[in-house]
């Protein structure tokens, strides 16, 4: 039986890949993460990967570009233009844009659209508010979630770091509905540069990566699969069922 672990603190959706997101209240999840969540990325024109996504990690600035809407949008879910860091805005899908920010980077950029989104790993990722202010403790650095731009924030009620971890295999629901939204934690999440990045400022902090590399093995957070599309907001309840042999084993 699913045993109560939290609640939904705050979501996050991030419109176009690397770009600073979005503080929500509430969310549709669908079998491929949050509505509207990483559907827009730069493509890097002369890079033959595969992989050819521009990410903060080649352009640390990216997270100051910031998705806005104006207006009535095709689709609700996706920003209409982007301001750039020195305030000015412009057309998500403009030349303008893409020769901004490839003027920035070095080689040409052009917008993408992809229906089901342009995820590293998976289409959802959570973390716990504990292990937040954790990291912020060892790397002597002011908490800041933003950092770790997960989809889900969650408050625990051990309020213990690292808590996540051990819902790998199991399952969350969102909510004590039968038809709740839920999620299986399938792996933690294997961080990279961008956690060093001041998301206001775009500075670096080799210390926060090095905090997660020594004491986690440079794992922070969770990944998981969709197995109920729903409603998420901000205060549900957040239950944990594990996998059978994880019942087995406790």
């Amino acid at each position: 039986m699913p045993i109560r672990v939290g609640e939904v603190e705050a979501l996050f959706r991030y419109p176009v890949k690397s770009m600073s997101g979005e503080l929500l209240e509430a969310a549709d999840l669908g079998w491929h993460g949050l509505k509207g969540d990483r559907r827009l990325g730069l493509r890097r024109i002369d890079d033959r990967s595969g992989f050819p996504w521009l990410t903060a990690s080649k352009l640390p600035e990216l997270i100051l570009f910031a998705p806005q809407r104006q207006g009535t949008a095709v689709d609700g879910n996706l920003p209409t233009h982007v301001r750039t860091p020195e305030g000015e805005e412009l057309a998500v899908f403009s030349q303008e844009l893409a020769l901004e920010v490839g003027r920035r980077h070095g080689s040409p950029v052009e917008m993408t659209h992809l229906d089901r989104g342009i995820f590293d790993e998976a289409s959802i990722s959570l973390i716990t508010s504990a292990t937040i202010g954790e990291f912020g403790r060892l790397a002597a650095q002011p908490p800041d979630v933003r950092r770790f731009r997960p989809n889900i924030l969650i408050a625990s009620l051990q309020a213990v770091p690292f808590e996540e971890d051990d819902w790998v295999g199991g399952v969350l629901s969102f909510g004590d509905a039968g038809d709740a939204a839920s999620i299986t934690i399938t792996h933690r999440d294997e961080r990279c540069s961008m956690v060093n990045f001041d998301p206001d400022s775009a500075r670096p902090h080799a210390e926060v990566l090095s905090a997660i590399v020594r004491e986690r093995d440079n794992k922070a957070g969770v990944y998981g699969a969709v197995t109920r599309r729903g409603r998420l907001a901000v205060g549900q309840g957040v239950f944990f069922e594990p996998a059978a042999g994880q019942r087995n084993h406790s």
